[in-house]
């Protein structure tokens, strides 16, 4: 009985002796990183050196998994489904690290890295997270209400007010991952004119200014009515000008047709050459006459 129990006991020690071993010798660390979209993500290994193989492991939210295996016996590096953008040059003083270069959606995920040399096995994690800066703008709506807007941000930014006074948040989440904010400054008992709106965001803080005052939308206003009356006016005083000079033009007298007078003119001197000599014909045969009854008297 003595004897058994003994070598339980010796059983019991020898593998918390193994767990502790494995727990000296394997070691886990995980971290979570944020990258910006467009730029470069680098993620370190480890920072022990010496080491006979290094591996990392990509398993990202959208896509399949890749993996990168460095062998320092043969001085080479394994590919499996991994795009061109993953690099890594597996160098002791750059601590075998791994980058991502113009970081997008589809990089987001898990990472994972195993560091083998003669001290043992040793593992780094990362979770990474992109991030994307907001499109921001500030505008007075047909109200003369200030909105302040961060779209297509992620995560969703925060949007304040100075004054500080109420204001309403719409917030819409799109299918790619970008949320937008935008939020509507409601307070009208503030006697200040301009208003600030601050936008926070993980990668960017902004403060933005406008002056949404009903005394100046009013002004644009009056203007712009002041301007179309000028407008109708000017166009009906150009088309009664027109109208005006063009029955002047109309009722002007006509200059006498003379086409008349100088056919009728041509029609009596030609015609007065043959009267003429019809008067000569007959004094001529009067004469004869007379002269032929004179002969013939007895």
């Amino acid at each position: 009985m003595k004897k058994g129990a003994d070598m339980k006991i010796a059983g019991k020690a020898a593998c918390i002796f193994v767990l502790l071993t494995i727990t000296k010798l394997t070691r886990i660390t995980g971290n979570r990183m944020a990258a910006q979209a467009g730029h470069s993500a680098v993620m370190a290994c480890s920072h022990r050196t010496r080491a006979t193989m290094v591996t990392w492991k990509i398993s990202p939210k959208i896509g399949g998994p890749c993996t990168l295996v460095f062998r320092a016996d043969q001085e080479k590096v394994y590919r499996t489904n991994c795009s061109d953008s993953v690099k890594s040059e597996f160098k002791p003083e750059q601590f075998y690290a791994l980058e991502i270069q113009q970081v997008g959606m589809a990089d987001e995920g898990n990472y994972s890295c195993e560091l083998v040399n003669q001290e043992g096995n040793f593992y780094q994690m990362y979770q990474l997270t992109v991030l994307v800066p907001p499109r921001l703008s500030l505008y007075c709506d047909n109200h003369s209400i200030p909105v302040c807007e961060a779209a297509a941000g992620r995560p969703a930014a925060e949007i304040l007010w100075v004054p500080e006074n109420s204001s309403t948040t719409e917030i819409d989440s799109h299918d790619n991952g970008t949320v937008t904010v935008l939020s509507r400054f409601t307070a009208h008992s503030t006697n200040r004119k301009t208003v600030t709106c601050k936008v926070y965001h993980a990668t960017l803080n902004e403060t933005m200014s406008t002056d949404c005052s009903s005394s100046q939308s009013d002004l644009i206003l009056y203007i712009t009515i002041a301007l179309g009356f000028l407008i109708i006016i000017t166009f009906m005083a150009v088309i009664y000008y027109f109208k005006l000079h063009g029955c002047r033009l109309c009722h002007k007298t006509k200059p006498p047709d003379t086409s008349l007078t100088h056919s009728l003119e041509d029609d009596t001197t030609e015609v007065e050459p043959y009267t003429t000599y019809v008067q000569k014909e007959n004094t001529i045969y009067n004469s004869v006459s007379d002269l032929t009854g004179g002969q013939n008297l007895p």
